[in-house]
């Protein structure tokens, strides 16, 4: 039954994933956001081609799309498994992600998945962990203004910071109860396929950051 859940929230957060806000409200302004700036269909590149209004709309949209399933089954979960719900949130954070980075009906191109990311973490509840890792984005970002790298940098903190909460008793798992310390375990892996993907996501980026190529943070629309 637990193996079944976890398929069940992983497809759950995929179908949730699946709601392109880019995309919804591009074509509300008569845009194809796939068709402008870089293509993505994420926060950073609505933010550059249709203006600071359909960043934020957006960034809120894709946060919500994974926050929302992810805070039903944090609520749900654990009252059933109070030491080991946070895998099942993990498990639909990470599909509400796979669901926007590949969407099925967009011919798997779909953004890279940081606003999801965000929301995911943001459905595990805990607001140390959160105010750790805004501080972190945002000191990167404007030290940097690069989004890029503020990004790659939160998805490396946030594992860093998951696997150092959980060996230090912080989250909800106990490490003296077996069933508990292997969700632990499976929780840390989760955690860091989320990393990873984020960053493989963001691999264009890292080679144009080498070239000194990468946009910087601007809140004006782009010219074409």
């Amino acid at each position: 039954m637990e193996i079944a859940f976890r398929v069940l929230c992983l497809i759950v957060g995929y179908f949730c994933g699946l709601i392109e806000t880019g995309v919804i409200y591009g074509k509300l302004k008569g845009v194809d956001i796939r068709k402008h700036g870089s293509g993505n269909l994420g926060m950073t590149n609505a933010l550059r081609v249709l203006g600071p209004k359909a960043g934020l709309v957006v960034f809120i949209g894709d946060l919500l799309k994974a926050f929302l399933p992810c805070l039903i089954v944090n609520l749900g979960f654990r009252v059933w498994y109070p030491d080991t719900y946070m895998v099942y949130v993990l498990y639909t954070g990470l599909g509400a992600v796979l669901g926007h980075n590949f969407p099925f009906y967009l011919n798997f191109k779909g953004g890279k998945g940081i606003s999801s990311s965000a929301g995911a973490i943001l459905g595990l509840l805990n607001p140390w962990m959160c105010l750790i890792l805004l501080v972190v984005f945002a000191s990167v970002v404007l030290i940097t203004k690069y989004v890029s790298v503020g990004s790659i940098t939160l998805m490396i903190a946030y594992m860093i910071v998951f696997i150092t909460f959980s060996m230090n008793d912080m989250l909800c798992f106990d490490r003296s109860v077996p069933g508990s310390n292997a969700a632990m375990i499976e929780g840390i892996i989760l955690s860091v396929i989320l990393a990873v993907l984020a960053i493989y996501r963001h691999k264009d980026n890292i080679g144009r950051l080498m070239r000194h190529e990468e946009n910087k943070l601007s809140f004006h629309k782009s010219e074409e």
